[in-house]
């Protein structure tokens, strides 16, 4: 990776970690593969912003990371001039460092699986428990994830010697480092299948369509990405499962909009109602509808703020306010006799009644 983890989410040194968070949910959004199929500059991508926020979200690994970059700069040159073929760098080696010692041992565990998953605007205001499908690896059954023909026997690897791990050495600037990796030959089982099972044709899982039901918190966001532990890819029995990644994508309403907990609704009044005053029927997200009392003289555009009346969220304790805004609607196609009403009451009207005041926005 030619550009540093910082670079890659595009975040300070000194960000903190709901900084990083947000920058790396942000680049997951945009680059995520589900949303880019077929688009290997943003497979890329996607790769890059994962690569640098699992360094980054780790306190131990930033740290790490942190000492190397300040002492990198004389290590790279040293390296881009020296070495035959130019060997690797300060920050290549501390990189093949976190790739053998940090990520190998997860290796033998199952893979995340993301998907795309659409919400109604009240689902998403209200919560929902929803049964989603996923397509993943599951323990083959016929050799309980062994993937040996039930009944056969394994040989011993020679390339581990049994033991599933290979050590080898490498040269980097903080010394010599020995380090273990899975050996590839039996895919660190230590052992190697005579007979392939048939069912599985040795891979140990099976395809398969799950429908899983998924419970969707109240007040959930468009965006916001879901990690559901342990529903991803299996690999093996008594193998770590990967996790279940969701991106939610919330519907639009007709007539509502959302503002954090907050709802916004627009009313529509006539002219003698604003002039006057009246009770309004308010609708609510649920349905229903509310009656409110119109004060005289509301100006269109006037917000009237009704609390509590938004999206509540129970594990704060807190709810958001429904932001009612008035607009006047002005009669059409008026005969002549209420054309000549017209122009009497605005006889009637003295000039100094106008209200002039610039902010109508009232709360209520």
């Amino acid at each position: 990776m030619s550009k540093s983890y910082y670079e890659v989410l595009g975040v300070s040194k000194t960000a903190s970690d709901e900084e990083i968070k947000a920058a790396f949910r942000g680049l997951a959004k945009k680059f995520h593969p589900d949303v880019n199929p077929g688009d290997e500059k943003a497979a890329k991508s996607f790769k890059e912003a994962n690569e640098a926020y699992e360094v980054l979200s780790d306190p131990a690994k930033k740290a790490a990371y942190d000492r190397s970059q300040s002492g990198g700069g004389a290590g790279s040159s040293a390296g881009g001039s020296g070495g035959a073929g130019g060997a690797g760098s300060f920050f290549d080696d501390f990189v093949n460092m976190f790739n053998s010692e940090q990520r190998e041992p997860t290796s033998s565990g199952g893979g995340d699986i993301s998907l795309n998953v659409t919400l109604t605007f009240e689902e998403a205001a209200y919560g929902v428990q929803k049964e989603i499908a996923v397509t993943r690896n599951e323990v083959c059954s016929a050799c309980h994830g062994t993937g040996a023909k039930s009944g056969t026997q394994y040989a011993k690897c020679n390339a581990c010697g049994g033991s599933g791990k290979v050590r080898f050495a490498q040269e980097t600037p903080f010394g010599r480092v020995v380090s273990m990796r899975t050996c590839s030959a039996c895919n660190g089982s230590g052992k190697i299948i005579k007979e392939p099972c048939t069912a599985c044709q040795g891979r140990s899982v099976v395809r398969k369509t799950m429908n899983l039901r998924i419970s969707f918190p109240s007040a959930i966001e468009h965006g916001q990405i879901m990690t559901i532990p342990g529903e991803g890819e299996r690999s093996k029995s008594g193998a770590k499962a990967g996790n279940l990644i969701l991106i939610v994508n919330v519907m639009p309403h007709r007539q509502f909009k959302r503002k954090g907990l907050d709802l916004t609704v627009d009313v529509p009044i006539t002219f003698t109602q604003a002039l006057l005053g009246d009770k309004i029927m308010v609708p609510m997200l649920r349905g229903a509808k509310i009656a409110f009392p119109l004060p005289e003289n509301t100006q269109s555009g006037t917000i009237f703020k009704l609390k509590g009346q938004g999206i509540e969220n129970p594990k704060k304790g807190i709810a958001g306010d429904l932001l009612v805004t008035v607009e006047v609607e002005m009669p059409k196609n008026l005969t002549k006799e209420q054309k000549n009403k017209v122009k009497e009451l605005q006889m009637l009207i003295k000039p100094e009644q106008y209200d002039k005041a610039g902010d109508h926005t009232v709360k209520k």
